[in-house]
Formats: structure tokens, sequence, C-alpha cells
């Protein structure tokens, strides 16, 4: 690892290395727990609110590794950045949320995903829709800054 003007580049030859870095840089709604649990992460707390509509709110006061404050238009910048992707985590396409679904913020700290259909697995698939800063999509953004694409080449 070296540092050139603040920015810290990371060299390492291991196929997992991204998820390193990922996880050390970024944050997700919910996170697995060692026994599959579904539990918060950035969201402090969810709920159903019919069997298309899922709530959740956010925590308040969090700052990412770059100083800047996470809000509600994080999720909603994320969100929209992932969805023209093939599938938003190398595993696969399961992954994917429903084509169709639409991310509402209901006030400063709350936000309703809205699908088209039932998806039981909905709250585990935000398992891997990763919220970064602002700052990641305006200078690098899973690659998109270099090659136009995210679909893993960064």
């Amino acid at each position: 690892m070296s540092t050139r003007n603040g920015m810290i580049y990371v060299v390492d030859p291991s196929p997992l290395n991204w998820l390193y870095v990922l996880f050390n840089t970024m944050e997700e709604a919910v996170r697995a727990n060692r026994v599959g649990k579904i539990v918060p992460s950035l969201a402090s707390s969810w709920k159903w609110i019919d069997d298309k509509t899922l709530e959740l709110e956010f925590r308040k006061g969090v700052i990412y590794h770059n100083g800047q404050s996470f809000t509600i238009k994080d999720v909603l910048r994320n969100f929209e950045q992932v969805e023209p992707w093939i599938a938003p985590h190398p595993p696969g396409t399961w992954l994917n949320l429903p084509k169709g679904r639409k991310l509402k913020a209901v006030d400063e700290k709350t936000i309703r995903l809205l699908l088209p259909k039932s998806d039981g697995l909905a709250l585990g698939k935000l398992r891997a829709y990763h919220l970064a800063n602002k700052l990641f999509w305006q200078k690098l953004g899973f690659g998109y800054k270099k090659i136009g694409t995210a679909e893993g080449h960064w």
C-alpha cells in the first residue's frame, strides 16, 4: 500500500481483495451475522408495510471514512447508480431486487422500497447493495470513470 496526494493505493494480487476494500470503505443498510440472520447496519430498523413495501429507518449522525456525513440522499444516489447493473454483486443476479422497484424518501431518515411484486428475500438482497459516499461516485464509481461500466472492472 502506498499514498500519493492523500489517496491510498492498495496493491494486492488476491482475487478477494475487492471484498476487503469494499468492507473498509462502504456500508450496507443491513448485514448478515455469523448464523445468517439479517441484522441492522446503516438501517437501524425496518418493517414491511405490505407484501410489496419495505420501510427502512436509517441511523443519524453516521460519518463516512472520509469525513462526509451519511444522509438519505446517499441511499438514493447509490440505488440510482446501481440500477443499471446486470448484477449488483459478483455472486450473481439472484441478489438483484426486481426491475421496476422504486425508492422513496419518506423523511430525512426513512426510505420506502416499493417493489413491483412480492419478494420475500428483498431485505436479504439489501446486503449486496453497497452505500458509498458522494466522493466515491464522483471519482471512481466502480469503474464508471475509467471504462464506463460498473460490472466489476475497477
